[in-house]
């Protein structure tokens, strides 16, 4: 049976044709963007490093030759993507902008972690320090993670959470020390190199799997903490994609509040399906408007899309709050 042929975004057509390219053309089209566009790009070139030939033929009908001949399908495609960010940027702000985009290394696992369930984790890291807790923390699943965190005390779950949306490098025998502590076996380490842990992303996942409750007693302390932590982890919790999850009444509520031009802007960016799942929201007669403005307008630049983007994440997430719109999240808890 044939697999379905996948759909991409205008963001990752053009993650594919840069794999395709040389690294100097490549860097010669980083340099053109800006910041916001080349960490878009970047994290698009990873999402796509698997395209297949089938689909560089679909989504890219006019390079099928230049694909058939240079295509880099099945490699790892971080030395690639380095490359043209240090050629397009330097090193020191292409190493900014890898850091927030490089997929988190799968090195550092606990194995006796899975063999427990959530109350008995916390039992073992309620009284260590933060930091440990942390870690051990980010090698859980978002979900179980939320779990752990909600048992902890109330008054160190603020910090847990800033140290997990912090955490960097670490070290083997730091991994050694906490496998030491929990099942009493030491295992050589693979990795001769830190591996990354946590992050802001990390930290969102595991706040979006946590009860309304949870989020609503921790990020307003956690913003006196680190306010720009905060933020970070506030925006990541909630993506344009998230949209989608809003039933029809929701999202049509909120497709009126949203004006005409974002909503062009917004949708100029997204795949036919999603495009269709917004417009599906409207009346046929807006929905029309909104189809002829779109075929109107030409190339438009990423970052318009995406500021367009985030102000409809903004005016939904106030829309939330003030109860007109109800949006998806963590278990909610009802009264």
């Amino acid at each position: 049976m044939e697999q379905p042929i996948k759909s991409y975004t205008g963001v990752e057509r053009a993650a594919v044709l840069m794999m395709l390219v040389g690294d100097d053309e490549a860097a010669a089209i980083l340099q053109k963007l800006d910041p916001e566009e080349v960490r878009q790009l970047g994290k698009a070139m990873f999402a796509v490093a698997d395209v297949s030939e089938i689909e560089v033929e679909t989504v890219l009908d006019d390079f099928v030759g230049k694909a058939r001949a240079r295509t880099g399908v099945g490699f790892d495609p971080r030395p690639r993507i380095e490359s043209m960010m240090n050629r397009a940027l330097g090193q020191e702000k292409a190493d900014s902008v890898l850091a927030r985009i490089t997929p988190p290394a799968d090195a550092c696992q606990i194995d006796l972690l899975d063999w427990l369930d959530a109350s008995e984790i916390a039992g073992l890291i309620e009284k260590e320090h933060p930091q440990i807790a942390a870690v051990l923390i980010a090698n859980l699943d978002p979900a179980v993670g939320a779990q752990v965190l909600e048992l902890l005390p109330d008054g160190v779950q603020p910090d847990v959470l800033h140290r997990i949306a912090r955490l960097g490098p670490i070290t083997p025998e730091a991994v050694e020390t906490l496998k030491t502590m929990l099942t009493g076996r030491i295992t050589a380490s693979q990795q001769s190199n830190g591996v990354l842990l946590g992050g802001t992303r990390e930290a969102a996942k595991i706040m979006s799997s946590a009860r309304k409750t949870t989020e609503a007693r921790v990020m307003p302390k956690l913003f006196k903490i680190d306010r720009e932590t905060a933020k970070a982890i506030e925006e990541a919790m909630f993506v344009f994609d998230n949209l989608l999850e809003l039933d029809d009444k929701n999202l049509g509520t909120l497709i009126r509040n949203i004006d005409g031009d974002i909503l062009v802007r917004a949708l100029k960016g997204v795949d036919e399906s999603m495009r269709g799942r917004f417009l599906a929201c409207m009346s046929s007669r807006a929905a029309d408007g909104i189809r002829d403005e779109l075929e109107s307008r030409g190339p438009m630049r990423l970052s318009e899309v995406l500021e367009a983007q985030k102000s409809m994440i903004q005016i939904a997430r106030t829309l939330a709050k003030e109860g007109t719109i109800m949006m998806g999240g963590g278990d909610d808890d009802y009264v």
